[in-house]
């Protein structure tokens, strides 16, 4: 299996194993949409999981063209997870192609949904992940799948589930006790497409986008004009790009109103394994790190 794995890593896949241990002799074959995702898999699945991202690291999740590759990954997993809520807009395609006839665990079943105000269409924000709470909601949808899969493994993945969620409940804390240490009027951020509803509203943030909440919508030349006002009014000073968007709607906004880069922040893809947001708790810490750099110059 980890020879497999090394080998579709080729491809563009992902495959995802806690490093503190080698997978157990029989283990249960994931399939996870997409990066962020696959690390919480792992997580809670630990030895008894080998977890294949179809999405690769540093890959945009909205704008995804499945291969022939992906097909043949999609065939061979005993379980498959998605986040859902629109975001995997590719992935019926993909079953199609695969003739895979199987119901993928949408992880984000229980959550609180959020429709940003203002928009064209009312439509729910996919990135539920960037609110921590949300993805102690994963961990469990994620625990029980599993155990429904492989009961024999049971007592392993409530083990690994709760090791993670306590985790996950400090780096919520951590992210909120740093946050309010800024005043409120000055927490404003600007980056490349609305991917961070879910930490604004649970961390008390505002973001500027030109960008909707999918990559594969184009702001209009009034949406801009309206944007770089509300930045030029709210001395905005700093922009931020997302390591898997198209920088130049950023760009464009930055020059009009000369903000200056602040970094690239991880919306919504892991970098590779050496990269510097491997994981998803050092993803929010990273994406936090820099926030707080920004608004501090406000």
């Amino acid at each position: 299996m980890r020879r497999l794995s090394c080998l579709l890593g080729l491809y563009g896949f992902l495959s995802l194993t806690p490093a503190h241990a080698d997978p157990a002799p029989h283990t249960v074959r994931a399939v996870a949409s997409f990066t962020v995702l696959a690390d919480v898999v792992a997580h809670v699945g630990g030895t008894h999981v080998t977890v294949t991202s179809l999405v690769p690291p540093d890959g945009d999740p909205h704008e995804f063209e499945p291969t022939p590759n992906d097909a043949r990954v999609l065939r061979q997993a005993n379980i498959v997870f998605m986040s859902g809520e629109g975001l995997e807009s590719w992935f019926s395609r993909l079953a199609h192609a695969a003739g895979y006839h199987g119901t993928p665990v949408i992880v984000s079943n229980g959550i609180s949904l959020y429709t940003p105000p203002g928009g064209r269409q009312a439509e729910a924000d996919p990135h539920v992940w960037n609110n921590v709470a949300n993805v102690i909601v994963w961990a469990n949808n994620i625990r029980d799948a599993l155990v429904a899969i492989d009961p024999a493994d049971a007592d392993s993945f409530r083990t690994s589930a709760a090791a993670y969620i306590s985790q996950l409940e400090a780096l919520d804390r951590d992210i909120r006790t740093r946050i309010d240490t800024i005043p409120a009027n000055q927490r404003r951020v600007l980056t490349s497409h609305d991917a961070f509803g879910y930490f604004g509203r649970a961390y008390g943030v505002t973001f500027l986008a030109p960008q909707g909440l999918s990559t594969e919508t184009e702001a209009s030349a009034g949406d801009m004009a309206s944007l770089i006002a509300q930045i030029r009014a709210n001395h905005v000073t700093t922009y931020f790009m997302e390591n898997a968007t198209d920088p130049r709607m950023v760009r464009q906004v930055a020059h009009a109103t000369g903000a200056t880069p602040g970094g690239e922040l991880y919306a919504e893809a892991l970098s590779p394994p050496t990269g510097p947001v491997p994981d998803y708790i050092t993803m929010m810490r990273h994406n936090t790190d820099l926030m707080l750099a920004a608004m501090r110059l406000h």
